[in-house]
Order: structure tokens, then sequence, then C-alpha cells
């Protein structure tokens, strides 16, 4: 292993390479300042030229900083990730048919490291199948030039499945806090721990080269051995950087790396508006020791109100970036969590999302259509990506999707539990037509799953003939102040229900007290029989 600078790592990279990059969203684990680098050289020399950019998730702080950094013209050629909303001006070239842009579901990329690391043909999964990411859809692609690439549908003992095949690497840059002389790199004060070790041998494995990002230098043999995550052998390059912040808006915060844990009185509420009033519906779907996840947008409130109501420690709150537990974390630092019971790398969290252990699911959603069908990814030119979206929506056994009825300067008030629109949003999200699909309410009945949608007035489920509703908020008509505002008529319900009034309240709902009401319900008929006999 050798140290060396930013500048001399951007040195490494050559005309038509590949940059595998760690990280996560907001600067969690991103190598910044090996990206800063390679955008000083090419702005400097216009080298190097027709690159790729491969990254898990999407990496910025939406405007200057990750991917961003490799946004121009001559010096980017694709794009590869999860998401590009992280990145404008990644958003803006495949917008602008400028690069090749592909955007995979955030499970799929992270488990392919793995394969890759072991130089299988490449992933085997349902995930994907029937959404904008199946090869007979738009397979992932988010510009005009992009080939049909890395994706293909194959049939498996009389099943369909997909097969994302190895996506191309040249050079790592990836992250840790310490290395020693050595190369060993330890994450101890890292707010995700990412796929390093995958991502790292997948590398090495094709003969390209590992440069890792750290804070600090370590004495040979200091280092506790099963702190190491990324293995000496493994690192050419250790680049360091004092500076380094934990993520883009926090420079250091010890309870995002389980060093401590805060009180959970300091985890910031939500104020009252329609955020708060969607997710406190949405949090009346939990039940005793129910495990979850949180994903992006406004479903990332619930942790702030599983905190207000003391019900953080009934269930289990996780995120896809490996978090078990405690808080995920609301705002620019989503990604990471706080007081969690265990930080575990991604592409195992993928594992166990795959593979059913998630009970409920809570996703926000941009747009849906008549038959529950969900776009989270594409809206002409504004690009969003699919992130962990699809993983979670598709395997979940109940997926309880969050938003507003409408877009676009809608101003909704609550005055004594009664809903006043104030003023309607410009734009329907319950629309005709979708531009992608990321989730399929087909796939989603044949796996009998339950999906809910979750709005400021009103909620709907996926029934056998489509979206119908079945809640409406106290005083409002469902005609005039919820129908009238979509693009097409629901079902609805004969026995439609009258929201619970204290979701409208601003005062504490109670929601401990109803929790612990209920019966635990156990996956595990062993498991069940076992509390039945020793708990009579």
């Amino acid at each position: 292993m050798e140290k060396i600078t930013a500048d001399e790592a951007a040195q490494l990279i050559q005309d038509g390479d590949a940059i595998l990059i760690s990280g996560s969203g907001g600067g969690h684990a991103v190598p910044e300042a090996l990206l800063a680098a390679v955008e000083r050289r090419f702005l400097a020399e216009g080298n190097p030229r027709g690159i790729t950019s491969v990254s898990i998730v999407g990496i910025g702080d939406r405007a200057a900083l990750g991917a961003t950094h490799l946004a121009h013209e001559g010096l980017l050629k694709r794009a590869i990730t999860s998401a590009l909303v992280d990145s404008p001006g990644l958003v803006r070239l495949a917008a602008e048919d400028k690069i090749e842009a592909y955007t995979f579901p955030q499970g799929v990329l992270s488990q392919l490291m793995r394969d890759m690391a072991a130089g299988r043909p490449g992933l085997l999964t349902k995930t994907g199948l029937h959404s904008f990411v199946d090869p007979r859809q738009q397979g992932a692609r988010q510009s005009a030039r992009t080939p049909l690439d890395f994706v293909e549908v194959v049939n498996l003992a009389g099943e369909e499945w997909l097969l994302f095949k190895p996506v191309p690497v040249s050079v790592a840059f990836l992250r840790g806090t310490t290395a020693d002389e050595d190369g060993n790199v330890t994450m101890e004060q890292e707010a995700v721990l990412g796929e390093m070790l995958a991502m790292a041998q997948a590398t090495r494995r094709v003969g390209g080269v590992v440069v890792v990002q750290v804070k600090r230098l370590a004495r040979r043999g200091t280092l506790c051995g099963k702190q190491v995550r990324i293995p000496g052998i493994l690192v050419d390059f250790v680049v360091v950087d004092p500076q380094q912040r934990q993520t883009y808006a926090t420079d250091y915060d010890p309870s995002y790396s389980g060093e401590l844990r805060i009180p959970v009185q300091d985890i910031k509420p939500l104020p009252f508006g329609p955020r708060k009033v969607i997710v406190r519906r949405a949090a009346m779907e939990l039940f005793p020791h129910a495990i979850c996840n949180l994903g992006a947008g406004v479903s990332t409130g619930l942790s702030t109100i599983a905190a207000e109501e003391g019900i953080l420690d009934d269930v289990y709150l996780t995120n896809e970036q490996g978090i078990i537990g405690g808080a995920p974390i609301t705002g620019r630092d989503s990604g990471g969590g706080q007081n969690f019971a265990a930080m575990i790398e991604q592409p195992s969290q993928f594992d166990f999302y795959d593979g059913g252990g998630l009970d409920l699911a809570f996703l926000s959603f941009a747009e849906v259509d008549a038959q529950g069908n969900v776009n989270v990814s594409r809206f002409g030119d504004r690009i969003i990506g699919v992130g962990g979206f699809i993983n979670i929506a598709q395997n979940a056994r109940c997926v309880v999707f969050g938003g507003t009825l409408t877009a676009g300067d809608l101003d909704v008030a609550w005055e004594n539990g009664r809903t006043i629109i104030r003023k309607e949003g410009r734009h329907r999200k319950f629309v005709p037509k979708l531009e992608q699909i990321c989730y399929s309410a087909a796939l989603g009945r044949e796996r009998r799953q339950v999906a809910l949608f979750v709005t400021e007035r009103a909620v709907f489920r996926v029934g056998d003939d489509g979206l119908e509703l079945i809640e409406i908020a106290p005083g409002l008509d469902a005609d005039r102040d919820v129908i009238a505002h979509m693009g097409f008529r629901p079902r609805v319900a004969p026995d439609v229900k009258t929201m619970d009034a204290r979701v409208f309240y601003p005062g504490l709902m109670g929601l401990a007290s109803d929790l612990r009401r209920q019966p635990r319900r156990h996956r595990s008929p062993r498991v069940a029989q076992w509390h039945d006999a020793h708990h009579r």
C-alpha cells in the first residue's frame, strides 16, 4: 500500500475507465476528495475522457458535490446508479441525452458487487420484474442513447427471473475512517457500511486499482483486526483527508456511527402539517415488534412520530443502508440512523428484504394510476431514479405509500380536527398513465401483498379491480374534495370509513397504548407454539 494525494489518485484514471464509487446519498462514506480531484484534473487538462461512473446509491448534495463532480461533457460517457436526484449535473446530461444513464434497483447493484467479486455471471433475482427495469419495458434506461445492456429475462425452473450482468470496473474509489501502514481500513466513524469489501474484491478480481480515502493513518498492527472492513491485501493506495466529513451536512455526530445514544426527546419532532398527518395515519398500521422499512421522502418522518409517541422500542425501524432499530434519520442526512441496535452491510440488508423479511414498508409515491401502479422515478426531464424502492415495495408483506393527493402550492390546514383545503395543488398525482412503473400492483396482488395509499385527506387500497377509496378525512366530501382532483375515478368502498380524528389534532395520538393492546404476531409457527405454551 502507498499513501498518495487525491490529485495523484486522479492521475490513475485513464480514458474509458469505469470508476466504482462507494457511499450513500448525502455524503455518507462518499470519497468526496477523490471525486473533486478527478474534476480538477479534467478542467485543467481535458483528461480523462469517456469514463463510466458506477455508484450503488445516488451520491451528492443536490448541488455541486458527489457525482456531479463528474458531470462534464467529454469526461463522462455513462452513469450507472440507482438514483440520479442527488446529482443534478448527471440529471441534466441524461435528460439532454448527452450520456448513457441507467438507474437500477439499489439492492440489485449492492448484491451484484458480491457476484462480481466471486466471478459469477451476474445476479439472478425477481426484483424489477414488470417494472421499468424489466427489459420488456425500458430496461432501467434513462436516456435515449443508452443501450439495452446489463439485464435480461431468463426462465429457470418454470419461472421468470431477471439476470443482471456484471458492470464494468477499472478503479474503485472507497472510503473509511482509519487506515494503517499496511492499508487495513476501519470505518468506526462512518454513518453507513455500504459494500466496501465486495467493491474492493470485485475490483481486485479484474485487475483494477483500489484507492481508499480515509481521515487518518495508524501505525502497523495497532488496528483491531475484527474492526477491519477492507483488508490491506485489497488496497493499492490510501489518500488521507483530515477534513473528511461524516456527511455533507454533518461534520461528525457520534450518534450516527453508534458511538453513543441520544435521549429520545432530542429527536426533533415534525411540525404539524400535511406530512405529519400522512405519517401519523401510516403509523397506525404498526403492530408490536413489526419489522419495517422507512423509504425516502415523506415516509422518513415515521421515525420522528415513533419517537414522539414513545414507540421506538416497540417496533423495529430499518433502512436499506443497513440500519436496524432506533430512528432512521430524516432530512439531508437520511440514510443514516441514531440509537440503532445494529448496523450491517447493505447487501445483507437487501438479502433480508428480498427474502420477505419486512412486515411493513413505508414508502413515498409521486404518481399512481388506476390499477395502483406507482411511479417515483421519472417525470419528463426530471429524473429521480428508484433507489431501493423496487426491492422494498416488491417484497414487503404490506406496503404503505404516503404522499399528498395533489402537488404544487397545495395549502392545507386543520381547524378543530377539520380539514380545510385553502388552495388545491396544481398537479395531480393520481393520473391515467405513468411514464415509468416502479411498483407493479398486479405483481403485488399475485403475491397477496397488502398495498395502501395514505394522503392528507383520504386512504386508498389496491383491490382486485384496482384502486379503491376506503377512508376520508372528517368533514370532506369524497367526490368534491378527493375524486374531483384525480385523473381517474377509483372504486369507492361501500363502507368508506372516516379517518381517525386523532390524526388531525396537534397533540399526541396515544399510539403507545394502541400498539401495546395488540397481540404480538409471530412469523414462525414454532415460535408461536412456544409462546402459547410458556405464556398462558
